[in-house]
């Protein structure tokens, strides 16, 4: 009984945790054995998101605050660093499969290549929008 219950709070605490662009580290990694961290991409922010026993922890970063994102292969799988603008601890994700590794890279930058072209196309205030064009 206690067997089935480890291999269901296993197999619910490794689904992904949100829709849309959801990257899991291998579970042949070390520390995502059981427990895989995940990594959300989205068009605003990067979520990492570590499961725990009890609870979860997660941590976010906005598109415009990161600063580049690193990937160091091995032979198997892929570590992705993203380093934010402010100088704060980075998300570090390890265990990633190549595949995964460069699509998160890749998807990261299309996202800030729309936030920063769709911000240049916006009036810097709302008064700027009310102004006539001459």
């Amino acid at each position: 009984m206690l067997l089935v219950l480890f291999v269901v709070v296993v197999w619910l605490k490794g689904r992904p945790f949100a829709e849309g662009a959801v990257f899991r580290a291998s579970r042949l990694s070390d520390g995502n054995r059981l427990l895989p961290t995940q990594v959300l991409i989205t068009a605003r922010s990067v979520v990492q998101y570590i499961p725990g026993w009890v609870g979860k922890q997660e941590e976010s970063i906005h598109m415009a605050h990161i600063a580049s994102v690193k990937i160091q292969t091995g032979l198997m799988l892929s570590d992705v660093l993203i380093e934010t603008s402010g100088g704060a601890s980075p998300i570090r994700c390890h265990g990633h499969r190549k595949g995964d590794a460069v699509e998160m890279k890749r998807l990261i930058e299309l996202h800030q290549d729309e936030y920063y072209l769709g911000a240049g196309n916006r009036p810097a205030s709302p008064a700027a929008a009310d102004a006539p064009i001459r």
